[in-house]
């Protein structure tokens, strides 16, 4: 599906863009990836490793800007939609600016994909809109509805809409993992809650389910990989072995647990091999055949979240991929 289109990615220079450019530019070859962000620092660096290739084209712009989100979607196929204020703390100090970027800019790409012709956009969400606590994950869960509805607001043979959520990435900038790696030898690693737990997704597992929601997608579905969970002292264990750890408590709109199925959804979910499938229920659609396909629908009580995972990843397992992994850890 990919192949020889032309693909506009917001917030392209972060760290779902990293991964998801050289792997699509691989497996794909598209005629083109627009890279929609505004820091130009970023772009100059991220042109740096792509030198003269002809498939690369920067854009500056903000999701805010809808003009510019105009300009930008002139003759392109199809859209990721990852750009957000993402930082919890960031979000509840400048809570004005995260509506702006995180609400008002998810309703920018949405007009601005069907007014230019787009054929699908998948919009990247996270497990804080599931049940959310912080403003962060609030105004995801507007923007994955407002997505979700855009599907019946674009009128049909238009631009069709999707959601991928998946949990917080492991080595990204500003995640646990570079943060405890940063910590001089010998020192304690703080721990929030020793009862905390994690899911635990690679970049490559992130960028794979958005290939899928491209191919599988009617409209409507948010696409729920299923990952392992890890207690964040194993995860302390397994980047920084043999230190002491010291428990300094959970931070404000910080969660036990992490969740991206709530029991409120499980009417409307149903479970593949590798992901499960959040179908809305507006006009229906959670009991069509065609988003269904060979789904089996989840039990009525049914939740996923980090602490009652089937799946759990082993402290040596982290070892292995951190060790595998050291150079790039907190780069993208």
């Amino acid at each position: 599906m990919l192949t020889g289109s032309t693909i506009l990615l917001t917030g392209g220079t972060g760290s779902f863009g990293s991964r998801f450019v050289p792997m699509t530019l691989e497996k794909y070859n598209p005629r083109r990836i627009i890279i929609y962000s505004r820091d130009e620092m970023k772009q100059w660096e991220m042109a740096k490793a792509y030198g003269d290739d002809p498939r690369i084209r920067f854009f500056i712009g903000d999701v805010r800007d809808r003009e510019r989100l105009y300009r930008a979607l002139d003759g392109v196929d199809y859209v990721v939609h990852a750009a957000a204020t993402k930082i919890v703390p960031t979000a509840e100090y400048n809570p004005f600016e995260c509506v702006k970027t995180n609400i008002n800019g998810a309703m920018n790409v949405i007009d601005a994909c069907i007014d230019k012709g787009v054929k699908r956009c998948v919009a990247l969400s996270t497990d804080k809109a599931s049940s959310p606590v912080n403003l962060y994950g609030a105004t995801k869960l507007a923007s994955d509805k407002l997505f979700v509805s855009g599907n019946s607001y674009s009128g049909a043979d238009k631009c069709r809409f999707s959601v991928v959520r998946y949990g917080n990435v492991m080595g990204s900038r500003g995640s646990v993992i570079p943060f405890f790696l940063t910590l001089p030898d010998g020192s304690e690693v703080p721990i929030t809650d020793p009862r905390m737990t994690r899911f635990m997704i690679t970049l490559e597992q992130g960028v794979d389910l958005v290939w899928h929601a491209f191919d599988d997608m009617v409209g409507g579905e948010i696409y729920v990989r299923k990952i392992p969970s890890m207690v964040i002292t194993d995860i302390a264990k397994a980047v920084k072995p043999g230190a002491a750890q010291k428990v300094i408590g959970i931070r404000p709109g910080e969660k036990l647990h992490e969740q991206m199925i709530g029991p409120e959804d499980a009417p409307h979910t149903y479970e593949y091999d590798d992901y499960f499938k959040i179908i809305p229920a507006i006009h229906n659609w959670s009991k069509d055949p065609v988003r269904i396909k060979d789904g089996k629908q989840v039990a009525e009580d049914f939740t996923y979240a980090s602490d009652n995972n089937a799946e759990w990843m082993k402290p040596e397992e982290l070892s292995a991929w951190v060790e595998a992994n050291r150079e790039k850890i907190g780069k993208f």
